[in-house]
């Protein structure tokens, strides 16, 4: 189970829909086991957001620890499936199943490529709670790892980031993520007589055109400039003759490194009850942007990628978010991994080829790290 076709085709036929826990994660320990690492498998959390499985394991080598992170949950496969989402069939060149590239292959390219590469410690940290709510994914993982005294150097997360073929783009860091309610509460009462009435919508509108006036930042050297945007607006008054009582928003922003999330949800509060005073503002940062900024483990990256590829990887900090958010508090974070063109659609496929390569560029990384 070392081949990585093979072990990516057994854990595309587990099913895992998130958040997952059971027979995938099977799949993965008795891969593990015999190339010499260590598993710890523990089950934490409650309904709704779990319960969920994570998955630790170790393998003790010398010099730098490289813990590379990823998940087993993916997002449900929908419908219109040329074949069965779970069947890991190959057709052609590609290889179909939901998480064949998000990212069920790449963790199946690093075992295989653990599997072939030896040097320094190397521990897997694997999660089920990814595309989920991530409560109880991976910082349940890191809090098990500082209760076992579990230290990565360095860490490379295996979500698809190539975006035309593989090997041209790495990311260095990502945007943060708050998500931000609003609550204007008024008086209902009929649309003849305003004056017995306070109709709380005028008052959420005038607020919502204030936060999207609000100018935020204009960017730097490696991040685009933080955008709000508005998610919802709900007033729930099926009567057109009716002022309503309440009306809500919800606006998500994403920021740079140059802004925090609690900072950013105390700017919106202040806004918001400028133009609707006694308005309720609630906040919930997803997670902060990071950057590693370019330095040896960039470069020791970048160095196995064009070696495999003959590509020179482009550092980016594009795209949403991921778990690398919380990773990146333990040490240098990077990604890197499949072409993400087919994740989360009907009919997500990874090119056969592109596995072998990746785990050719892991245990590059892997021998390279051992330099180090």
């Amino acid at each position: 189970m070392t081949d990585v076709v093979a072990l990516t085709q057994a854990l595309l036929r587990a099913e895992s829909v998130t958040p997952a826990r059971g027979a995938v994660f099977d799949v993965l320990e008795a891969a593990l086991a015999p190339i010499g690492f260590a598993v710890d498998r523990f089950v934490v959390g409650e309904a709704p957001d779990g319960p969920v499985e994570n998955l630790i394991a170790v393998r003790a080598g010398v010099g730098q620890h490289l813990a590379f992170a990823g998940h087993l949950d993916v997002v449900p496969p929908g419908v219109g499936w040329t074949g069965s989402p779970w069947s890991g069939e190959v057709r052609g060149d590609l290889l179909y199943g939901r998480g064949a590239v998000d990212m069920k292959g790449a963790i199946a390219a690093f075992v295989a490529a653990a599997a072939r590469a030896t040097g320094p410690t190397l521990s897997l940290l694997v999660t089920g709670d990814e595309e989920g709510p991530a409560t109880f994914g991976t910082p349940a993982l890191i809090e098990r790892m500082a209760a076992g005294g579990i230290a990565p150097d360095l860490c490379l997360v295996g979500e698809p980031t190539s975006v035309r073929q593989l090997g041209d783009m790495v990311k260095i860091g990502r945007r943060g993520s708050v998500n931000i309610w609003i609550v204007v509460a008024g008086r209902q009462g009929h649309v003849a007589y305003p004056h017995l009435a306070d109709n709380p919508a005028g008052k959420l509108a005038k607020a919502l055109a204030a936060l999207q006036d609000m100018g935020l930042d204009h960017g730097n050297d490696w991040f685009q400039p933080s955008n709000l945007e508005i998610t919802d607006i709900a007033v729930g008054n099926p009567a057109h003759n009716v002022i309503p009582a309440r009306a809500e928003a919800r606006v998500n922003i994403r920021f740079n490194d140059g802004q925090r999330g609690d900072e950013l949800i105390e700017r919106v509060t202040v806004l918001v009850q400028e133009h609707a005073p006694g308005a309720v503002v609630t906040g919930k940062v997803s997670g902060e942007a990071f950057l590693t900024a370019p330095g040896p483990w960039t470069a020791v990256l970048s160095a196995a990628i064009e070696a495999q590829t003959g590509l020179v990887a482009e550092l980016s900090t594009s795209g949403g978010t991921s778990d690398a958010r919380f990773l990146s508090r333990l040490c240098p974070t990077v990604e890197f991994g499949l072409v993400n063109a087919t994740m989360h659609q009907v009919d997500e496929a990874v090119a056969v080829a592109d596995l072998e390569t990746l785990a050719a560029v892991y245990a590059d990384v892997i021998g390279r790290v051992a330099q180090l």
